[in-house]
């Protein structure tokens, strides 16, 4: 088994600058495994298992306050890479014969996957319009002026200057991006903003007193986390919380679209409650939740929710010392700031697409196998509300944390490239594959075979308390914790 020492990472030494305390001991963190795992040159499997080894340094950053203890850490690069697949591969359901089966993706989705991609522009360059969920799908086509096929969507770009349809989907409140190579993405001044802020940002927003953890047996136990996200990256970060132990309860409205695919798979460990804070009795349930909140995760369009009175401001206003976890395509500032996005819409403006194309031979720009943007996100903003976690313990304080797809997309350029990818597995071996996988049974979408937590810790394992919930199948409220440890 190939092992690698966390030190050869850069993206696991730029995690550690920011965590910012001591070094570690060299064997706390293992990392194993290599890639190539996806037929792409970017080093998705590595990248994962760095980012992944990183938020479990943060996790043992709370459990050494609790303890005063520390724990072996261990990440494998193939199983991490695999985290990218949830939502398709890597979740089998029992059927009548009484064996695992691959699910078949929804022709839904097929549809999406064949309109998001990037097509080529009038002038030379290239476009990818995203066209997942009905309302964003009917901006983009009334953008077009074009039907909702292949075809259609295809020539309607080729009428089309890229930056004009970029700037028009962006007006329109659709989502899309011009493909950029990486170079002219750090030209832009958006890729200059970004490429000057880390790629985790923790901001103490306001004084407050510290706040001891929680009585319980792992990092997060009795700490409590509203995940108001849709798909994958929001949601990812809540189910790496809930893995550590936290009180994770998923906040929606019935009336919102989502990806059935993608609510399962990212669900397992939480809660799930319908609000709608457009609705005055159902808000001030939810003011009601964030004042006995820890945790509260955004991935609504930047000012969404702020225009509805749960800005940062009015949240820690709410409750002093809430950790703040902001996830979005294009990050804290710069001129897209305001601009909603997706994976796919990242790996687009910031040179993944290009790279991709280039190197696979494919005479255009394409995508990657997998939305890893997403999930890289996700791992990243636990990492940070972790820290923020830790650091609201010892000094007290409110904080914000702000992550980004574009923000990931750039930290897995910067880790380098891979050659002989042509016949990367892009999947687990069945017996790696069984040696992870989680059996949960009963569920709302049946008896599942999934990927389960990839990350070791050797004294607080990572684990789900509870299968994967019905959307709306609990009540609006906390479960109890335990009195707090000094």
């Amino acid at each position: 088994m190939t092992t690698f020492s966390p030190q050869s990472s850069n993206a696991f030494a730029e995690l550690m600058a920011i965590r910012g305390m001591m070094p570690l001991d060299p064997s706390e963190v293992t990392l194993t495994g290599a890639d190539p795992f996806f037929r792409t040159p970017f080093r998705i499997g590595e990248v994962s298992a760095a980012v992944l080894a990183a938020r479990g340094v943060a996790a043992n950053d709370l459990w050494e306050l609790r303890t005063g203890r520390r724990q072996a850490i261990k990440v494998d690069a193939r199983a991490a890479a695999a985290t990218s697949l949830s939502g398709g591969e890597e979740t089998l359901l029992r059927g009548a014969d009484g064996l695992h089966h691959p699910i078949p993706t929804a022709p839904a989705m097929k549809h999406m996957v064949a309109l998001t991609q990037p097509w080529a522009a009038a002038d030379g360059g290239y476009v990818l319009p995203h066209t997942n969920l009905p309302h964003l799908e009917r901006r983009v086509l009334d953008v077009l002026a074009c039907d909702s096929t292949v075809e259609a969507v295809s020539a309607a770009v080729g009428r089309w200057s890229a930056d004009a349809l970029e700037d028009a989907l962006a007006a329109a409140r659709a989502c899309g991006g011009k493909v950029r190579t990486p170079q002219e993405w750090l030209a832009h001044p958006h890729g200059a903003y970004l490429a000057a802020r880390p790629v985790v940002e923790i901001t103490k927003v306001a004084e407050s007193a510290p706040q001891p953890l929680p009585a319980g047996a792992a990092p997060l136990a009795g700490l409590r986390v509203l995940d108001l996200t849709r798909i994958l990256a929001g949601p990812t970060a809540g189910l790496s919380l809930a893995e550590h132990g936290a009180d994770v309860l998923m906040v929606t409205a019935p009336e919102l679209p989502q990806v059935p695919a993608f609510v399962r798979d990212t669900s397992h460990g939480k809660r799930s409650a319908f609000l709608n804070f457009t609705r005055p009795e159902e808000a001030d349930r939810l003011r009601a939740l964030v004042r006995e909140a820890d945790v509260f995760i955004d991935g609504y369009r930047p000012e969404r929710l702020g225009a509805h009175g749960f800005g940062v401001q009015e949240l820690m206003a709410l409750r002093p010392g809430l950790v703040h976890v902001s996830v979005n395509c294009f990050g804290s500032g710069g001129p897209f700031a305001g601009r909603a996005g997706w994976d796919q819409v990242a790996q687009a403006v910031t040179g993944i697409c290009h790279t991709q194309g280039e190197a696979s031979g494919a005479g255009r720009p394409e995508l990657t196998p997998v939305f890893m943007c997403d999930f890289i996100t996700g791992f990243l903003g636990a990492f940070g509300a972790m820290l923020a976690l830790a650091r609201r313990t010892r000094e007290g304080g409110s904080y914000q944390v702000q992550v980004s797809l574009c923000q990931s997309a750039m930290l897995l350029q910067r880790e380098g490239l891979v050659s002989g990818f042509s016949d990367a597995p892009g999947r687990l071996t069945p017996p790696e594959f069984d040696a992870l996988s989680v059996e949960v049974n009963g569920t709302c979408y049946g008896d599942l075979k999934t990927l389960g937590p990839v990350l070791g810790m050797a004294e607080t394992p990572c684990r789900w308390s509870r299968p994967t919930p019905r959307l709306g199948g609990d009540r609006p409220e906390w479960l109890a914790r335990g009195p707090a440890t000094s």
